[in-house]
């Protein structure tokens, strides 16, 4: 099996909605995450954190804001992209808020 990066990206609106919720909202939210987890089971290697307050590193070592977007990660096995694309079909970071979308990239063997 190869492993695969799931990077999820959501809009700073989007995560300024998310800021504000109470604790009960914040887990009832995290209840479709969870049945993700269950459905890909041994498939789902860890799942991953939100991610927030990106820094983009230059060459000359300076360094700014990113503006990426990129708010959490996670990491899943599948024999080839399009199971480890169908492993995200109804994932409820899709369904979250406008402009919330998902990138899978193969993790490469170093060696290669």
């Amino acid at each position: 099996m190869k492993k695969y990066i799931v990077i999820y990206h959501a809009p700073a609106e989007a995560m300024a909605k998310f800021a504000d919720v109470t604790p009960e909202e914040r887990e009832e939210g995290m209840k479709p995450w969870f049945e993700w987890k269950e459905r890909l089971g041994d498939k789902l290697v860890d799942f991953g954190t939100p991610l927030m307050g990106g820094t983009k590193i230059s060459p000359d070592g300076g360094s700014q804001m990113s503006t990426k977007d990129v708010t959490g990660y996670s990491i899943i096995q599948a024999n080839d992209m399009e199971e480890a694309k169908s492993l995200m079909e109804g994932h409820p970071h899709l369904a979250w808020d406008g402009g919330c979308d998902i990138e899978v990239h193969e993790s490469m063997d170093p060696g290669m």
